[in-house]
């Protein structure tokens, strides 16, 4: 089974949710995703990467 790997960049932190905007479709609606499930050290413009149901900073 293989895991889809998806791009973001943190476009706006909005108390304990955050809106992702996909890097490779700026177009697309972006996703709401509470705080708890990042990285506790993302602010805006954080890009991160999502696999097997995680999100990790990428460097």
């Amino acid at each position: 089974m293989q895991m889809e790997t998806l791009y973001f960049y943190v476009k706006q932190i909005d108390g304990d949710y955050a809106h992702l905007q996909r890097l490779d479709d700026p177009a697309a609606e972006p996703r709401l995703v509470a705080r708890a499930l990042l990285p506790p050290e993302i602010m805006e413009g954080t890009k991160l990467k999502y696999e097997w149901l995680q999100y990790e900073i990428m460097e």
